[in-house]
């Protein structure tokens, strides 16, 4: 299963659930993100030509992530630009979440480990900026 989290005609996040199933490969990211999030399935004996990568110029505006729920269950908030809460989802083992826009905080529902990835070089403080999180009470979950 695949989700799409859009506000405002942007995509804030995109969920590849833990049990989505398909052959072949799929990338799920418009081309001009900056991150890529696909997905591939291929049989036994299938061959991927050894390959290198070229040196293509880049130009990174917005750092998105990548995170892959090893074990325990994580909800996530989301936020639009001005720092507005709009709504949450839990995510369980096996789920992955590329955040593309908008803000996001995480809560741990259970014992959680999480791998992230992301652009680099990092950018330390400049990389982010923290605001307050939303009250319990108000939280969504889809």
């Amino acid at each position: 299963m695949i989700e799409k989290i859009v506000w405002d005609g942007k995509m804030l996040a995109l969920i590849l659930r833990a049990n989505y199933h398909e052959d072949g490969i799929q990338f799920f990211t418009p081309d001009d993100f900056s991150q890529q999030l696909g997905y591939m399935n291929r049989p036994e004996g299938y061959v991927i030509p050894p390959h290198v990568h070229n040196p293509v110029p880049r130009e990174v505006q917005y750092t998105k992530e990548v995170l892959f729920i090893k074990s325990g269950k994580v909800r996530v908030d989301f936020y639009d630009e001005n720092q507005n809460y709009l709504e949450s989802r839990a995510l369980s083992e096996g789920d992955v979440i590329l955040l593309a826009f908008g803000g996001h905080g995480f809560k741990m529902l259970e014992a959680s480990e999480i791998i992230e990835v992301k652009q680099g070089p990092y950018a330390g403080e400049a990389d982010k900026t923290r605001f307050e999180p939303l009250a319990t009470e108000q939280v969504r979950l889809k």
